[in-house]
């Protein structure tokens, strides 16, 4: 009796003390997530069912969403009135997402997002450009609309700043320039809360396709002194021919002797192998499972306070209209879903990722 006894004792001190190194593995190998993770709403063609699909797979494994689009030029030049515009296009998906307690971020592009040398297509095409004072204010307005009537928690009024200042004719970068940094006040002057960034192109900052030098974007804050926060735009297959070659501190080396906090606002590693005007990138599924896992080891070294993937599906090329940038193309295998919503590699690699606690406070 006093030997079972003490063979039972023995047994839970025993078990207490595997139970308790147990929880202490756990607790120190699930590190916290500085950043809040998600997407913005895309479907693999312009089908609204694609979309609504899309939606209610993706916002699972989220807790922030994003809006980054071009302006859309041809409803404002046609006189479409901002307020009208974003009632019928982003008011319930926002209502929808702020009822998920996410946060927002919405990021405006005045320029041309595949052809960073150009103003937008729906701009050449009228003869028209940012670099013109009646086109600024079409873009003044419709950004101060986006936050009175959307009221985001981030807003950014340019995307890929230093890729444009390096690609396109000097009028367009200084339109945006003079029209970012009006805007900006414009919305100060009704919204204190709201914080303001724009965003940069990490590999041309590091110097690819830039002569192969790191270049840094000490400019961008220089011209745009209202940044709070700095969105990053990267696409390092271009660059790199493995995720593992990405250098850890490829985000943090941007803002070192800064306090100014960095989030991933758009980018990714393709899954398939792209041809495309004569350019060939080699790639996988499992590559792009890689990268997933690598690039959440950049953000931590940054203590990022986003992550967003603006494909959540990959793109059906045979839906794209015509006329679209064949540029295009570049981006098609970027998803986490393909064009039929099945998973792929890495989907699994991002939810592990998200279910690791997000810090408090962030």
């Amino acid at each position: 009796m006093i030997a079972r006894a003490k063979n039972s004792i023995l047994f839970i001190i025993v078990s207490a003390m595997l139970f308790a190194c147990a929880k202490k593995q756990t607790d120190t190998t699930i590190v916290p997530r500085t950043y809040r993770m998600g997407f913005q709403n895309f479907a693999p063609r312009p089908v609204f069912d694609e979309y609504i699909q899309s939606l209610n797979m993706w916002s699972t494994r989220a807790d922030a969403a994003m809006i980054s689009v071009q302006l859309p030029w041809d409803s404002l030049l046609a006189g479409v009135t901002p307020q009208a515009y974003i009632t019928n296009n982003y008011s319930g998906v926002v209502n929808y997402w702020r009822a998920k307690n996410f946060q927002l971020w919405i990021l405006v592009d005045p320029a041309n997002g595949l052809d960073r040398s150009s103003d937008a297509p729906i701009l050449v095409a009228d003869n028209k450009s940012i670099a013109q004072t009646p086109i600024q204010q079409l873009y003044r307005n419709y950004v101060i609309a986006l936050d009175t009537m959307l009221h985001p928690e981030h807003l950014g009024f340019a995307l890929e700043t230093n890729l444009i200042k390096g690609d396109s004719p000097d009028s367009i970068y200084q339109g945006i320039k003079l029209a970012a940094n009006e805007a900006a006040a414009d919305v100060r002057a009704v919204d204190a809360q709201v914080k303001f960034d724009v965003s940069v192109q990490v590999d041309y900052a590091w110097g690819y396709g830039n002569g192969g030098s790191f270049v840094g974007v000490d400019q961008v804050f220089t011209d745009f002194p209202f940044i709070q926060e700095l969105g990053l735009s990267s696409y390092p297959y271009f660059s790199f021919s493995d995720p593992s070659q990405v250098p850890l501190d490829y985000y943090s080396r941007l803002v070192i002797g800064r306090s100014t906090p960095v989030f991933a606002s758009e980018g990714g590693w393709t899954s398939a192998n792209i041809n495309a005007a004569g350019t060939i990138i080699n790639s996988t599924p499992q590559k792009q499972q890689d990268y997933i896992n690598r690039e959440a080891l950049i953000l931590d070294s940054a203590k990022a306070i986003g992550w967003f993937s603006l494909t959540f599906t990959d793109i059906d090329l045979s839906a794209i209209p015509a006329g679209t940038n064949p540029d295009i193309d570049y981006f098609a295998y970027l998803g986490l879903v393909d064009v039929n919503f099945q998973p792929k590699p890495a989907l699994s690699a991002w939810d592990a990722i998200f279910s690791r606690p997000l810090k408090p406070g962030n």
